[in-house]
């Protein structure tokens, strides 16, 4: 099995993608609009988001259509704000554009949470979602408000701005994928927060670079101060020790939000555990790469390729297996 894991991951999909386990996750479902909607969705997070799309495959087909809405929704708000792109409507977009867009998807929102037909296949397997699981309209109300702050802010005074960004982008998101889990008990939400909250972190220290492009600093004011690291210096990409100082304390705290979303994998449905630690083992080994990198957050981009994605899955059986 670990001389399969470590086959290049391209070399296997073609073969994965033709066989009736992949195919069913769309052709089950008997509505023509509704499978195309689903496929729509699929196709978006395969695209944007490999880590995510790999996790998924291991849940039941209704479940892993649900996370392919959610996450349609995710990427649709993301690249709007980010790109100035609009996957729904596939046009260029000004600020003031895109806060008109915003202010469309939530009506949107609200139609189709009152059962009002919207015509776009993303907002399609959205309300067959949220209908399915019951996700609370809050929760995607939440995504917006903080995709929304990325147009007005770009700079974050502490780390308890950052961690309320955080928890609009991520954690609302491990909340909504938590209502298609399934959990035992209600405590298994507040972890749930914790892994958004670890992996938006992740995602600020891995990106600190790329953000520079788009005027954007993520890390808290007051600790950049208290490390003796300026803007400037951020700016100007230095990676001296204060900085790596600053970053290993940043890695530090994000690795204790996974220990502790790590205890909520157990409280989820059985058929949904697999997916989210390997989602979580994931990403957090991106944590790693960033320190093998020597702290270059400028210059080089810490990511897992395929193969070394898959070649956790030994193990992350034996750690289930000892966790039950």
């Amino acid at each position: 099995m670990t001389n399969l894991m470590n086959l290049p991951f391209s070399l296997i999909r073609p073969f994965y993608e033709k066989t009736s386990f992949h195919r069913s996750v769309i052709e089950d479902i008997r509505d023509e609009e509704l499978r195309h909607a689903y496929s729509h969705c699929r196709a978006i997070t395969k695209f944007h988001a490999k880590t995510f799309y790999m996790a998924t495959r291991f849940l039941p087909n209704e479940k892993q259509r649900g996370v392919f809405a959610i996450y349609g929704m995710c990427r649709y708000l993301d690249n709007l704000v980010d790109d100035a792109e609009d996957l729904i409507y596939g046009d260029s977009l000004s600020e003031a554009q895109i806060q008109e867009r915003l202010d469309l998807f939530v009506a949107d929102l609200k139609k189709i949470y009152k059962g009002i037909h919207v015509d776009h296949p993303i907002l399609i397997a959205l309300a067959d979602t949220i209908n399915s699981y019951q996700i609370p309209i809050e929760y995607p109300m939440l995504l917006v408000e903080g995709v929304r702050q990325d147009l007005t802010k770009n700079r974050f005074q502490t780390f308890q701005e950052v961690y309320d960004y955080s928890f609009r982008v991520a954690s609302v998101v491990g909340l909504m994928t938590s209502e298609i889990f399934g959990y035992s008990t209600k405590d298994a939400l507040d972890q749930a927060v914790d892994l958004g909250i670890a992996m938006q972190l992740t995602n600020i220290l891995r990106d600190i670079g790329e953000d520079l492009s788009r005027d954007r600093i993520y890390l808290a004011q007051d600790e950049l101060v208290e490390f003796n690291v300026t803007e400037a210096m951020i700016i100007n990409k230095v990676n001296d020790d204060s900085f790596k100082s600053m970053m290993k304390f940043q890695i530090e705290r994000a690795k204790s939000y996974y220990d502790s979303a790590f205890q909520g994998i157990q409280k989820l449905n059985k058929d949904s555990r697999l997916p989210v630690y390997l989602a979580h083992r994931n990403y957090s080994r991106i944590l790693e790469k960033i320190e093998e990198n020597n702290y270059d957050v400028y210059s080089q981009r810490a990511y897992l390729n395929q193969s070394e994605k898959l070649s956790i899955l030994p193990q992350v059986f034996l750690d289930l297996q000892k966790a039950s």
